[in-house]
């Protein structure tokens, strides 16, 4: 998961492979709590884990609910329709999908509650839902602006006899709210009648099929009237299986339509959703082959590769797809002319005013929008030289995020900057990581950072704190010389041997994690760190052999969506066409305290003297030594970190790359 400000993606170009989707935000949430209000244990398998299910889990828990949790497998103990807690107040974050089932069910069952959530949950219509629930008795209270979150729930009179009125003009979940929560009240026939056009109306169809696996048999007349029947009691089904987010689905299919295959392969396999779908948005699918998508699709898999190209411009009605319909938005940038997005009317009401953002951000890429109240119309740029590049604003919207990754496959190689990336935890918190396991890119738009330098310069902390504020790969070439020493000492290879080491080290099964380096399966961070290992580091690297043999497993490193490596030789050898080069510093003494300080708070005898003897010597050695001696390149910058804290110093490289970018 990238927990970073910002995420520059590089010019893609190929993209294929398989990708197993995270479980349904809709049905998660959804089975979460009406495993809660049933009777009996139920078993919850392939529960997506992000922020909005965390949300539900642990307002369940405030209630009374048992939940065991052991990775994506929840077992939950049911209320059987009566709370253990009747006073609590819960935190809805910004999940919709928790804020209005749950103020429903804790409406009718009683209690003192106050819901509350981040502030675009406060500015997110509830309004529809609380004159529903009052119409029935509820007495809810709005804690800020009218219409709006947070609230307070009283317990109340309720009156069952008359229908329940509620408009489905600005919210499917208004609706989905009264069919979860009345059948706990259901001593009659209750019926509800929407008031208006029901948007969204495969959600609907979710809850519906929900209710039925929970023993919830709702009556339907169209599309206007619901009846719960007399008697209806939850009765947990044992185990349900939550299958994988249709949503997020589309901007896989979105990618194997976009993107030509990687060589040798056939575009993008999706696993955990397909044509047995109960998600409405799965009809993305039809959508797609409309604009030119090739697919094809099992019961629970979907496999995409691109047909036509450029990408038809299409004129759909989104109504049964709301979610997904933002994907086709993007998707319009790739098309042969304008596309033409109706009915979008509830967009505005999401996580962020989506038809707005969207139509901004589109705007920054060189398209020319349209946006109505319930409307986009988006023309692409026509000419390569028409596209931009862009920093967009994700507004916290996680689909916001996902869908604009997609246009880092613009014909004209420009880079997208995807601001606030970690709003994917919503629904999808390895979404990056799941785009850049499949998509390539010319290995020259993929971004490098060298940081070169004498030992003890502190350049290793620095690559590293600078990787994790950019989200990129770290690649600590000199533990690849301390490992190749190490792994021929242990082979019984002699470190004067060049050709024997040099062998050991093309066959290094070497991995990266954290701060933690492993040679296979084993551990071996603490024993490569030494003095002694160090030195022998320094024996092994003045093998031309040995450098020459380490050169592509260097190279390999250079992965999506950048790298920073730390060296000797990043910078003049390995990387020479790094857009930022910098040579790190300070002098032999502070270099000798900083290492005195390193081994003496690891209980390691040392003196200054010795360890500044020992720093100048190797110093001599590495910039001395026939292959690729320490020198700066040519272009490097060069910083002194003599006197600078280590936060200043990241601070420094992260200014320079910002001069390096196009946004």
């Amino acid at each position: 998961m990238f927990d970073i400000e910002y995420l520059d993606i590089p010019p893609l170009t190929r993209a294929a492979g398989t990708v197993h989707l995270p479980g349904s935000k809709s049905i998660s949430n959804r089975v979460l709590l009406l495993a809660a209000l049933s009777r009996g244990q139920t078993t919850v398998h392939e529960l997506l884990a992000s922020d909005d299910t965390a949300v539900m889990l642990a307002a369940l828990k405030q209630l009374g609910c048992t939940v065991k949790q052991d990775g994506d497998i929840a077992v939950i103990g049911g209320l059987g329709g009566q709370l253990v807690q009747t006073k609590a107040r819960l935190f809805m974050g910004n999940a919709g999908t928790a804020m209005r089932p749950l103020t429903a069910a804790l409406a009718l069952l009683g209690g003192e509650f106050e819901l509350s959530g981040v502030q675009r949950m406060h500015e997110r219509p509830i309004g529809d839902l609380v004159d529903a629930l009052r119409q029935l008795g509820c007495s809810i209270e709005y804690l800020g602006n009218d219409g709006f979150p947070p609230l307070r729930l009283r317990p109340g009179q309720l009156k069952l006899e008359d229908p329940i009125h509620v408009r489905g003009d600005v919210s499917s979940q208004f609706l989905t709210a009264l069919l979860m929560a009345l059948p706990l009240v259901a001593r009659r026939d209750i019926c509800i009648e929407v008031v208006g056009e029901l948007i969204s109306r495969p959600y609907i169809e979710i809850t519906l099929n929900l209710l039925k696996r929970f023993g919830i048999q709702v009556q339907r007349e169209g599309w206007q009237r619901f009846t719960i029947p007399a008697g209806s009691q939850y009765q947990s089904p044992g185990e349900i299986h939550v299958e994988g987010d249709a949503s997020s689905a589309s901007y896989f299919i979105a990618l194997g339509a976009i993107a030509e295959s990687a060589k040798g392969q056939n575009g993008i396999e999706i696993l955990g959703v397909g044509a047995d779908s109960i998600q409405g948005d799965i009809r993305f699918v039809e959508a797609a082959r409309m604009m030119g998508a090739q697919i094809d699709s099992t019961p629970n898999s979907l496999r995409i590769s691109r047909g036509s190209w450029p990408l038809k411009a299409i004129d759909l009605d989104c109504n049964h797809i709301p979610d997904a319909a933002m994907t086709l938005a993007v998707m319009a940038l790739y098309a042969d002319g304008t596309t033409f997005l109706r009915n979008i009317a509830s967009w505005r009401v999401k996580e962020t005013d989506r038809i707005a953002a969207m139509a901004c951000e589109l705007r920054k890429l060189g398209a020319t929008v349209k946006e109505g109240a319930d409307y986009l119309k988006i023309t692409p740029p026509m000419q390569r030289e028409a596209w931009k590049a862009a920093s967009i604003r994700t507004y916290d919207d996680h689909r916001v995020a996902m869908c604009f990754s997609l246009a880092a496959f613009n014909p004209a190689q420009l880079p997208v900057r995807i601001l606030d990336p970690k709003c994917v935890a919503k629904t999808f918190p390895d979404y990056f990581e799941a785009l850049f396991a499949m998509a390539e890119a010319d290995t020259t738009h993929i971004p490098v950072i060298c940081i070169d330098g004498p030992t003890a310069s502190g350049k290793g902390t620095l690559a590293a704190l600078a990787a994790q504020r950019l989200g990129y790969h770290y690649l600590d070439s000199g533990a690849l010389y301390r490992l190749s020493a190490f792994a021929a000492t242990r082979a019984g290879v002699a470190l004067d041997d060049g050709a024997g080491v040099a062998r050991i080290a093309r066959a290094l099964p070497v991995r990266f994690q954290g701060d933690r380096v492993f040679l296979e399966t084993e551990d071996v961070s603490e024993a490569i760190r030494t003095e002694a290992a160090g030195m022998a580091a320094s024996k092994v690297s003045a093998h031309p052999q040995v450098r020459s043999a380490l050169v592509a497993l260097q190279h390999s490193f250079r992965r999506l969506p950048g790298l920073v490596a730390d060296g000797r030789d990043m910078g003049t050898v390995i990387f020479p066409d790094a857009p930022l080069k910098i040579y790190l510093t300070a002098s032999a003494r502070h270099r000798a305290e900083r290492r005195h300080k390193q081994l003496i708070s690891k209980g390691n005898p040392a003196t200054i003297p010795a360890i500044l003897q020992d720093l100048e010597a190797r110093d001599a050695r590495d910039m001395s030594r026939q292959a690729a001696p320490l020198k700066p390149a040519d272009d490097a910058r060069l910083l002194d970190n003599s006197d600078l804290s280590i936060e200043k110093s990241v601070a420094q490289v992260i200014d320079w790359w910002q001069g390096t970018r196009p946004f």
